[in-house]
């Protein structure tokens, strides 16, 4: 009988500890002008529904699940002539009109905002479940994509 009590109380911590955790963590992460760029988010899922169709215009979404979404860069980075140097932000996107989102990086440490980089919004051929951000890198050039259902929204950067 004590047997059965003691897996009982093990099940029961685990799944207590199971939702307390909430959405998986992601971390997208690339080499760019030989250092390192990592975003760590939290992944929700759409369980049927269409988010970012539901996002509304002007309000800042802090991407993705739980604690914020962070990048540290070890590279000081150029989205166009927007310039972000190298150190931790804390990542937001905001829609700005029906099919046009931005890109808001805030300081991690003060909370303000540092800079709106515009994202190009395109349409995928599947549908992605749960929330990804890919980082990729290749010399200094560097690619962010965000997805989730049908809809990418990406941007380039440059990094030294």
């Amino acid at each position: 009988m004590l047997k059965h009590a003691s897996l009982a109380a093990v099940a029961a911590c685990l799944a207590v500890t199971s939702f307390a955790q909430g959405n998986d963590r992601g971390e997208a992460k690339a080499t760019v002008a030989g250092k390192t760029v990592a975003i760590d988010y939290g992944r929700p899922s759409l369980k049927g529904r269409d988010m970012l169709g539901q996002a509304q215009v002007g309000q800042a979404w802090r991407m993705g699940a739980d604690a914020a979404t962070t990048l540290k860069t070890d590279a000081d980075l150029a989205f166009w002539a927007i310039q972000v140097p190298k150190g931790e932000y804390v990542l937001k996107a905001t829609k700005v009109a029906a099919d046009q989102w931005q890109l808001n990086v805030v300081g991690k440490a003060d909370g303000s905002k540092f800079a709106d980089v515009p994202l190009t919004a395109s349409r995928a051929d599947t549908s992605v479940e749960q929330f990804t951000i890919d980082v990729t890198g290749a010399k200094d050039k560097g690619e962010l994509k965000l997805r989730w259902g049908t809809t990418v929204l990406g941007t380039s950067f440059t990094g030294k």
